[in-house]
């Protein structure tokens, strides 16, 4: 019997098996859950094809985080596959990376920085809610970061928006902790994801973590952050909420 037999977890943000919510859906699934994905726009049908790789291959919704109407119809949507949640994993982030990485820090509007904030942190606490019907008596939703706590070359804008998801997961941990439901977050390593190869010189993070890592780092290796979300989902960590895990290959701890 696996760690997750039995629940229900939505893996929000697939779309190709590069992707962190890939691996997660494919262990998950290994582990007993029955999963649901989704993603929205163009990328659905790049979602579509990578999911036929699983079994039993889950169902895709279309859920853009920033359409009000798509969150207020996602439990409903839900409920014709599953009928409770009992976890959710966040893999959403965007920005523009013309406008709002690279070290255009200081030149971005506010227009593009909205952007950035409302996918990348705003939808943890949308899509929460969103699903917050459907929770089962206890609940568990799991976010993936890219330590925020200091600034990063080029990661500009995005790491305000992380740093916000960051406080975001805390406050949703202390407001919604008394309801059964934990919130946690995983920092991972530089991952050789869509998303990374959209942030201008993230190559040269590889080298960082290759060459300060003490566990060493793999960016190609999605397992180790995949296995820490899908142990996050479980039970075994059922007093843990508020907590930011790092799977970094131990460089977070090595200071300068």
């Amino acid at each position: 019997m696996g760690i997750l037999e039995g629940k229900n977890i939505l893996v929000a943000g697939v779309t190709m098996n590069t992707s962190i919510g890939y691996r997660v859906a494919e262990l998950a699934q290994a582990e007993g859950a029955t999963v649901v994905v989704s993603n929205f726009g163009r990328a659905m049908s790049l979602t579509e094809r990578v999911l036929k790789r699983l079994d039993p291959v889950p169902p895709l919704l279309e859920v853009d985080v920033t359409n009000e109407e798509h969150l207020a119809s996602l439990a409903d949507r839900l409920r014709e596959h599953v009928d409770h949640i009992d976890g959710v994993v966040h893999s959403i982030a965007y920005a523009n990376p013309e406008t709002a990485l690279g070290g255009k820090f200081l030149t971005t509007g506010f227009d593009d920085v909205s952007i950035a904030l409302h996918t990348s942190a705003y939808s943890l606490v949308s899509l929460t809610m969103a699903c917050k019907p459907l929770f089962a008596e206890t609940a568990s939703v799991v976010g993936l970061t890219f330590d925020a706590r200091g600034p990063r070359p080029t990661y500009d804008w995005m790491g305000v928006s992380k740093a916000a998801l960051e406080s975001a997961s805390r406050y949703l941990a202390r407001y919604l902790g008394p309801e059964g439901v934990r919130w946690n977050l995983v920092a991972a390593g530089p991952l050789g994801t869509i998303a990374k190869k959209a942030i201008p010189g993230a190559e040269g993070l590889n080298n960082i973590w290759g060459k300060r890592a003490p566990l060493g780092w793999d960016p190609k290796d999605l397992t180790p952050t995949a296995k820490a979300v899908v142990a996050l989902l479980s039970d075994w960590f059922p007093s843990t909420s508020g907590e930011m895990l790092h799977v970094d290959g131990g460089l977070h701890a090595t200071g300068a």
